[in-house]
């Protein structure tokens, strides 16, 4: 399988401007700028899409190795935070933080299918930085 999507910059780095599309035009001509990036202008950033794209992913795979334990979530919530060090040019961390509703789990079990989630969705094995989670049952 594979997904792909397109970034067009005009202009130097700082002054210039660009705009994302994917595949699915979810995002069509989406803006990012140094100012969305490093700032607080108006679009995206590469930083925002990566927090999006693990949360995303490590929720999906914990709802599968929660289906496989025998559980269904009624709701996973993840937010995802990604740290960039612009003197080192680097993503230094990503940070999940889990809330979740899951029927008949004990926090000890909960707390084992989070960290195998963590370990193992596609995304977190992509990224080569500090991963952490912080995982609570609501």
């Amino acid at each position: 399988m594979k997904r792909n999507a397109t970034a067009i910059w005009n202009g130097s780095g700082k002054e210039g401007k660009g705009h994302l599309t994917t595949q699915s035009t979810v995002l069509n001509q989406t803006q990012y700028s140094f100012g969305s990036r490093f700032e607080e202008g108006v679009g995206t950033n590469p930083e925002e899409l990566m927090a999006a794209a693990h949360a995303g992913c490590f929720s999906m795979k914990l709802s599968f190795v929660l289906g496989a334990a025998g559980f269904t979530p009624d709701e996973i919530h993840t937010n995802c935070v990604i740290t960039l060090d612009p003197a080192a040019g680097s993503i230094t961390k990503s940070e999940l933080t889990l809330k979740a509703k899951i029927p008949g789990i004990d926090d000890a079990k909960f707390q084992e299918c989070a960290a195998e989630a963590k370990a193992n969705c596609p995304v977190s094995k992509a990224y080569n930085c500090e991963i952490t989670l912080d995982a609570q049952l609501a």
